[in-house]
C-alpha cells in the first residue's frame, strides 16, 4: 500500500475529527458503568445508522458488533480483522471543569473509553468509504465492562468470533488502542510479547482471639500478625521473584478493630497482585499462600487466603506488534512510533481476545498541550488532547487496510520493515 494512500487516510481522519469529538463529548456527559450501558449502546447504534455494516447487539451485555465487508477483488474469501473500542466509565466523581463534564453523579469517563468509542466509529466511517480497498472483512467490537467486569470475556462467550467470521476462516488479527495522557500527543507505542500485566485481588484474613487491649496475653492479637505478613510479602517479592520476570504485590487496605481498648478477633488485608507472565503469576500466588499461612501458624493463629482471579497477562503477538508499529511509523513518521522497552503494569480484558486471536494493543498518547504533568488515567482530573483522536482513527483504519492488503494473493507485505528503535520509557 502506497504512502499516498496512508496520507489520504490521515487526512480523512483529520477531516472527520469534528464528528469524532462531538460523539466523544456526548458519551462523556452520560457515563455508564459495568456491563449494562443502554444509553451508550443506543448512541453507538445511532452513530452507525446509514453505514454499510451488519450490526449485532449482545445477549448478555449491551455490546455492539458491526461488520464491514470489503469489496476489493477476493474480499469475499479474505480474512477478518477485529478492532475494539471499550465503552464503560469508572465509579468516581469528575473534577475537570470541562463544559461537557459528566452530569451523572459518581461516574466519569476517566480512562478515555469515550474517546475509544468515537475513534472506532470514526474508523467505521473511514473504512466504509474505502470498501473497494478492503481485501476482507473488518469487525468493530464495542465492548462494555472493561473496568473489572470481564466484558471481553462475556462477548467471546456470546460468540463474538463466530459472529464476525460467519463460518469463514478465524479472525486473523485483532487490534485495540488505549489512550494515555501521560504519553506525548499523537504518539503510538507498543511492544511484542507481554504488554500489560495480569491482575488478581488478594484477601488475607488473619483469625486470632479477641480480648481486652490492656491484657494482650489473654488474647491472640491478629493485628501484629497481619503487619508481619505485609512486611514479609515485600521481602518475598525482592527475594523470591525473578527480577527479569517481575511481580508487584501491593496491600492497599488493612482493616481491623472497632475501638481503642478491644483486641479484635480478625484482621483483613486487601491488595493486588500484578505479573507479566503466567509462570510468575502461579508462583507468586503459591508463595503468598504459603507465607501467610506459615506466619499465622507460627503465632498460633490462622490465615485464610482468598484470591479473586482478574485479567490475564495481555500478550501481543510479535508479528502483529511489529506490523502495527511499522504501519504507525509510515503513517505518522518514525518519531511518532515507539517501541516500549518494558511492559506496563496495568491490566486489560483485551487479554482474553489475545488468548484466542493473534493481535496487538497499542497506547495512543493524548497529553494535553502545555501541560507539564498531565493527570493520568483514573484521575478525577484526567483530560486528553482530542486532536490525537484523528491519529487513533487513522491508525485503526491503516492497520485494517494494510493487514487485509498484505493477505491478498500476489500482494507484498504492506508493513514497514520493522519497528523503530527503543524510545524513552513508556507512560506510567
Amino acid at each position: 500500500m502506497s504512502e499516498d494512500v496512508l496520507t489520504g487516510v490521515l487526512d480523512t481522519a483529520r477531516g472527520d475529527l469534528e464528528a469524532a469529538v462531538a460523539l466523544r463529548r456526548r458519551i462523556h456527559q452520560r457515563p455508564e458503568l459495568g456491563l449494562d450501558l443502554p444509553e451508550t449502546q443506543a448512541t453507538v447504534l445511532e452513530a452507525l445508522e446509514g453505514l454499510p455494516v451488519e450490526v449485532i447487539t449482545g445477549t448478555t451485555t449491551t455490546s455492539v458488533i458491526a461488520v464491514l465487508q470489503g469489496e476489493a477483488e477476493g474480499a469475499d474469501a479474505g480474512p477478518t480483522v477485529l478492532l475494539r473500542g471499550d465503552m464503560d466509565a469508572l465509579p468516581m466523581p469528575e473534577d475537570t471543569g470541562l463544559d461537557f463534564a459528566s452530569n451523572v453523579e459518581g461516574a466519569m469517563h476517566a480512562c478515555g473509553h469515550d474517546a475509544h468509542v468515537a475513534m472506532v466509529v470514526g474508523a467505521v466511517r473511514l473504512l466504509a468509504e474505502r470498501r473497494g480497498d478492503l481485501g476482507g472483512r473488518v469487525a468493530f467490537m464495542f465492548q462494555p465492562g472493561e473496568e473489572g467486569h470481564h466484558g471481553a470475556r462475556f462477548m467471546l462467550d456470546d460468540g463474538l468470533l463466530e459472529h464476525v467470521t460467519a463460518g469463514r476462516e478465524p479472525v486473523s488479527m485483532a487490534f485495540a488502542i488505549h489512550q494515555t495522557p501521560t504519553l506525548a500527543s499523537g504518539v503510538v507505542a507498543s511492544r511484542p510479547k507481554a504488554f500489560l500485566a495480569s491482575s488478581d485481588t488478594l484477601v488475607v484474613t488473619v483469625r486470632g482471639r479477641g480480648g481486652h487491649a490492656s491484657m494482650p496475653h489473654h488474647a491472640l492479637d491478629p493485628i501484629p500478625i497481619a503487619c508481619e505478613i505485609v512486611t514479609a510479602l515485600q521481602t518475598m517479592v525482592t527475594r523470591r521473584v525473578d527480577a527479569f520476570d517481575p511481580a508487584v504485590v501491593t496491600i492497599a487496605r488493612i482493616q481491623a478493630g472497632t475501638t481503642s481498648n478491644v483486641i479484635p478477633e480478625t484482621a483483613e488485608l486487601l491488595g493486588t497482585i500484578r505479573t507479566v507472565s503466567e509462570r510468575a503469576r502461579s508462583a507468586v500466588l503459591e508463595d503468598i499462600r504459603r507465607l501467610a499461612e506459615g506466619i499465622a501458624t507460627a503465632h498460633g493463629a490462622v490465615a485464610d487466603v482468598a484470591v479473586e482471579h482478574g485479567y490475564p497477562v495481555t500478550v501481543n503477538d510479535p508479528d502483529a506488534a511489529t506490523f502495527v508499529l511499522g504501519t504507525a511509523a509510515d503513517l505518522l513518521g518514525k518519531k511518532a512510533s515507539r517501541l516500549m522497552p518494558t511492559p506496563f503494569m496495568g491490566a486489560e480484558d483485551w487479554s482474553y481476545v489475545l488468548q484466542r486471536v493473534p493481535g496487538c494493543m497499542a497506547f495512543l498518547g493524548t497529553a494535553p498541550a502545555g501541560t507539564a504533568t498531565a493527570a493520568p488515567n483514573h484521575s478525577n482530573r484526567m483530560v486528553l488532547d482530542e486532536s490525537a483522536m484523528a491519529v487513533g482513527v487513522a491508525t485503526y483504519a491503516a492497520v485494517a487496510l494494510r493487514w487485509l492488503d498484505r493477505s491478498r494473493p500476489g500482494s507484498s507485505d504492506g508493513s514497514a520493515a520493522g519497528p523503530p528503535p527503543p524510545p524513552p520509557p513508556p507512560p506510567g
